[in-house]
Formats: C-alpha cells, sequence, structure tokens
C-alpha cells in the first residue's frame, strides 16, 4: 500500500518543476485537497489523493485505495449553521453536501464525530437545523464536543440539553469502539487570555482517571474542538494547559487527536501523537499569519466547496493502525 503510494508521488514529483515530496505534502495539506494519512505505531503518514494524482495518473487509483479495516467513523467540523455572511450564504447546503458524500461512501462508517461550531449562535432553531440534516447520514450514531460557537451565547445550556446529557462537566466523555479508546474533550467552555482553549483541572483530573485502567496497546483517539498543540497562539489556535493532557497520552504507543476551529488541515506528529485539524464544512479561514486575524475567508463562489470537507478514519484492527482521509465537498483546483 505504502509502497504504491509512494510510487505515484514519485511519478508526480519527477513531473513537476523542481517540487520535493516534503513540498508537494505541505501544499496538499495547506490547500485542503484530499490528503491520505496511514498511522502506524504513532506515525501519521501522508500522501495527496485528489487533483494532483488524478492528473499524474489519468484519473487510476488503484495504489489509493483505502485499506481494509474492521470499523470507519468520519470526522466533520464548523458546520456554523446560522452564518449568513458573503464567505457562504448557503452553509446548509453545504454541511448537506458533507452528509451526502458520508452516504456516498462504499463502506458505511461506524459513526460521526463532530467536532465543535455546530451552530454560529448556539440558538434553538439552528441546533433544530442540525439534527435534522445529521439524521439524514447513514450512520448508527453522532458523538458531538462543543465548539466556542456553541456555547458562548447561553453557556452551554443548548449544546448539553440536548448532546450532554450523558457526560460530566461542560460536557467531556469517553467510550470505547473495536479496540479504540475515544475521549472527547471540552476545551471551550473557559476560554483562556488570548481566547487560547482551556481544558481545566476537574477534566485533566477526570482524564487521568480514565486512562488509569486503559492498557499502553490500546490506540486512543481524542477529539476536541481547540487544537490541543500551538498552532498560531496568536490567533488563539491552541490549548494553553494541553500539555498536562498530552503528558497523559505519553505511555501509549498510538495517539491520533482530532480538532477543527481553524477550517484547514494541518498535521503534526510529535512522539506518540499525531495531531491533525480538519476542513469546515462552512468556510474557510487563512492559514496561520497571513492576514491581520483569523475569520472567514472569501473565495470565488465556484471555488468554495474544494475548500470545505470532511474527514474519513479506517482503523484496521491486527496491525492497530489508522488510516485518515481528508475529502473535499468537490473536486477542483483552487
Amino acid at each position: 500500500m505504502e509502497s504504491e503510494s509512494n510510487d505515484i508521488i514519485d511519478n508526480l514529483m519527477r513531473n513537476d518543476d523542481g517540487i520535493n515530496r516534503a513540498q508537494f505534502l505541505k501544499c496538499m495539506a495547506w490547500a485542503g485537497t484530499g490528503v491520505f494519512f496511514m498511522m502506524q505505531g504513532g506515525v501519521l503518514k501522508s500522501f495527496g489523493m485528489s487533483q494532483m494524482i488524478d492528473r499524474a495518473t489519468g484519473g487510476l487509483k488503484a495504489g489509493l485505495k483505502m485499506p481494509k479495516s474492521d470499523f470507519s467513523f468520519v470526522q466533520i467540523s464548523d458546520s456554523h449553521i446560522g452564518f449568513t455572511k458573503p464567505a457562504n450564504t448557503d452553509v446548509i447546503g453545504t454541511l448537506k453536501a458533507a452528509v451526502d458524500k458520508i452516504n456516498a461512501m462504499p463502506i458505511t462508517p461506524s459513526f460521526i464525530l463532530h467536532t465543535g461550531d455546530l451552530t454560529h449562535l448556539a440558538q434553538a432553531d439552528e441546533f433544530d437545523t442540525v439534527d435534522q440534516v445529521m439524521k439524514s447520514a447513514k450512520s448508527e450514531k453522532v458523538f458531538y464536543v462543543p465548539g466556542e460557537h456553541d456555547v458562548n451565547t447561553d453557556n452551554s445550556k443548548q449544546f448539553l440539553a440536548r448532546y450532554g446529557k450523558e457526560t460530566k462537566g461542560d460536557g467531556w466523555y469517553s467510550f470505547d469502539s473495536n479496540g479504540v479508546h475515544f475521549i472527547a474533550l471540552v476545551n471551550v467552555a473557559n476560554l483562556a487570555e488570548g481566547g487560547l482553549g482551556y481544558l481545566g483541572n476537574d477534566q485533566l483530573d477526570w482524564v487521568e482517571k480514565d486512562l488509569k485502567g486503559i492498557s499502553k496497546s490500546t490506540p486512543i483517539v481524542v477529539f476536541a474542538h481547540i487544537p490541543l498543540w500551538a498552532v498560531y497562539p496568536q490567533w488563539g489556535w491552541g490549548t494553553s494547559d494541553s500539555a498536562k493532557v498530552l503528558t497523559l497520552l505519553k505511555r501509549f504507543g498510538s495517539v491520533s487527536v482530532l480538532n477543527g476551529h481553524i477550517h484547514q488541515t494541518i498535521q503534526k506528529v510529535e512522539g506518540n501523537i499525531t495531531f491533525h485539524t480538519a476542513m469546515s464544512t462552512a468556510f474557510p479561514q487563512p492559514k496561520p499569519g497571513e492576514a491581520p486575524s483569523p475569520g472567514p475567508m472569501k473565495v470565488p463562489t465556484e471555488k468554495l466547496r474544494s475548500y470545505l470537507g470532511l474527514t474519513s478514519v479506517n482503523y484496521v484492527e491486527h496491525a492497530h493502525t489508522l488510516a485518515v482521509t481528508d475529502t473535499p465537498l468537490i473536486e477542483g483546483e483552487k
């Protein structure tokens, strides 16, 4: 699998002018086009999957098929239902497009993770719309964590009433599926200075207790809204006390951290932990530092959906690997 994917990318490198593998993968990740990841022993390996590879291979993707897996799940993020500004005047339509992508998958995912900012203003009708759209997804269950837009107008009241009935504190919880331990964290209830995420001692104490009985060979997936690593603290793109929870995760052989919030794909591997941020289904944001501040980024209407997407993850039980694929809502140039 890996050698076939590498051969395709190597061929593409030879057909381009002077671009190397690292530059290619970085560009693919920033562009938000499909990027394939395979996690082996805690290291996430990435391969470009969409239009550039299509050009290089004439549309043949036999070498890029997802590995056989015991179960799969999908991550979506930042739907911002209720947002009406020019960056995207039809966020309901683009969320529906993401669900259509899920429903079109050859294997129905076991469940969906939504990593926050379901709504834009935490209004009841916005949550109603999210629920209505997500009910059409061909998946057994949807797991949610809140984004700051889901909690900052009513102190989490609406979110917790709908999605937090069996959770702890501000909405954190854990569950097990097919040999993987999932931990849902909330880092938006009490933002730190500069808009950074904040977990708090109560949640950190709970994580420590939650992990005590888990074998170090168990793959761990952590998901929260704001990144748990310092993507760009100047814009609040990080979590102020994340080092404490990451220390608790060091003893595990394979840890994946899935986040949203920044509306673009960025990956980082640090020891046994692979960090991954997802594209939004609503609107893109600028790259860190390439604008005066974060916020909705207007792109040509015909190109918008190539900046939006979802993430699918396949778990291979016996190999203890995860494969993560970012998929734009529509393939196309930017």
